[in-house]
């Protein structure tokens, strides 16, 4: 357990002290992370650590640093991303802002570099060379493929958007000011060093991202340097500052990020909205009408009463439910998540392979990890009454090249709907290793021939 810094008299730290530090020594075998599952790439990303020491000891509440003397895993961590890359990358098509950012810290702010348009190899180089200018790659995994499978796996594990940064920085320079950001954050040193100091949040698990004064902050609460395979994990909130050393080589780090508005917060304001819509179909108070110009003057004792009234009802109605929960965070997580990792053209991912299924046949779901199944109003009634829907939304056929970027082109998730009396089939498929058509929860042979069928043909189930 890390040691809490001594208190002077003037009510600062005396001085750094080093966060929770694992050294590890070479391994004796091939040390590269493990992808057999999602808790397997996690646990292997941090280890020594184990997941559950993680999650009870470190996750949103402080800094783990593992320093690692392993040139095998170093070597692995080096061909993630390299300074050379660029030139490659600059020949496939990248752009000032979207994909790169040029930029240094000049006094304490971030002096941005960009030009206009796209980006060239010979000028990114020329500015990291001359000016000292840190370069930032945004969303690496769109066309790194090992990232890609790190992140979509870690989108698996984590249940959220996993994004990603490069930022590359030459000797004796830094390319941001102090800040804290609203993600957490894991930073994978993988070429040269860097060094790091944290400062104890201002505002614990923050919301928003955050530039603070440097003769406001302290001195940090924990000093270091990274070196080629260490990891470093802070919570989002945690005050950071990096500069690579003089003297030596430029410093390459990838930080892998997650839990963006993920809190308990933004699921209650998710969730709610469908509650109440599905709680005022039942009770006639919440379908009345609030009084007379309530929104002309402040808020009235009377009124926040009822909301309150109406709130306890509304946590009983929740503890009541048996249904998924509708959800928009759901659908907003599985529309822009990383597709499957695959190698080769991804035929898997949109042409249905094996048999066909029929009554007689056993099948089993596929890509589980990238499937969700949720209950919903029709968003297609065909009449007035608006009856619910079962919908399962996939990110099979998500585009790679727009991971992470603010795609607004898509405003809906891949995916089928069917009639609230498939929900039990449904979840025996989800629920089972293997299950025998004849045997799902349907009324009718038809209904079950035609609900494998639908699976099928969307690549979500295969026959065993």
């Amino acid at each position: 357990m890390p040691k809490k810094a001594k208190s002077g008299g003037n009510g600062k730290e005396e001085g750094p002290i080093p966060c929770k530090q694992v050294k590890v020594e070479a391994a004796a075998g091939p040390s590269t992370l493990n992808f057999d599952s999602p808790s397997d790439l996690f646990e292997s990303l941090i280890s020594p650590i184990k997941t559950e020491t993680f999650f009870k000891e470190f996750w949103e509440q402080k800094p783990l640093l593992i320093q690692r003397d392993d040139p095998a895993l170093a070597t692995y961590y080096q061909s993630l991303f390299r300074l050379t890359d660029l030139k490659s990358l600059c020949g496939r098509g990248v752009y000032y802002g979207r994909d790169v950012n040029v930029c240094r810290c000049v006094n304490g702010k971030k002096k941005v570099l960009n030009k206009e348009g796209k980006a060239h190899f010979l000028q990114l180089r020329k500015d990291f060379d001359q000016k000292r200018a840190t370069i930032q790659f945004h969303q690496p995994q769109r066309f790194k493929d090992e990232l890609w499978r790190i992140q979509e796996k870690l989108e698996c594990f984590f249940g959220s958007l996993v994004g990603s940064n490069v930022y590359i920085t030459p000797a004796g320079s830094q390319g941001l000011p102090p800040h804290y950001d609203d993600v957490e954050v894991f930073i994978l040193q993988l070429e040269g060093e860097k060094h790091w100091r944290l400062y104890h949040p201002t505002v614990p698990l923050a919301r928003e991202y955050s530039v603070e004064a440097e003769d406001k902050i302290g001195r940090p609460a924990h000093e270091f340097t990274l070196k080629p395979g260490d990891l470093l994990y802070f919570p989002r909130g945690t005050i950071h500052q990096a500069d690579t050393p003089p003297g030596l080589a430029h410093s390459t780090h990838v930080t892998i990020s997650t839990y963006q508005n993920n809190s308990w917060g933004d699921f209650l304001l998710d969730t709610i909205s469908g509650l109440v819509f599905d709680t005022a179909k039942e009770d006639v108070e919440l379908r009345a009408g609030i009084p007379r110009q309530l929104l002309l003057v402040e808020t009235t004792t009377v009124a926040t009463r009822q909301l309150s009234g109406f709130l306890r009802t509304l946590a009983d109605q929740l503890e009541g439910t048996k249904e998924p929960l509708s959800s928009d965070m759901k659908k907003d997580f599985v529309m822009h998540r990383l597709p499957p990792y695959y190698v080769g053209d991804g035929t898997e991912l949109s042409t249905p392979g094996g048999k066909l299924p029929r009554l007689d046949s056993i099948v089993k779901l596929q890509f589980k990890d990238h499937i969700i199944l949720t209950v919903g109003p029709d968003q297609n009634p065909s009449d007035e009454a608006q009856e619910k829907m079962v919908y399962i939304y996939h990110s099979l056929k998500n585009r790679r090249d727009t991971h992470m970027m603010g795609n607004e082109e898509e405003t809906e998730p891949h995916g089928l709907r069917f009639p609230l009396s498939h929900l039990d089939a449904l979840k025996q498929i989800w629920n089972s290793s293997a299950i025998s058509v004849k045997d799902l929860k349907l009324k009718t042979d038809e209904e079950k021939e035609s609900l494998v069928l639908s699976l099928w043909t969307e690549c979500l189930i295969q026959v065993v």
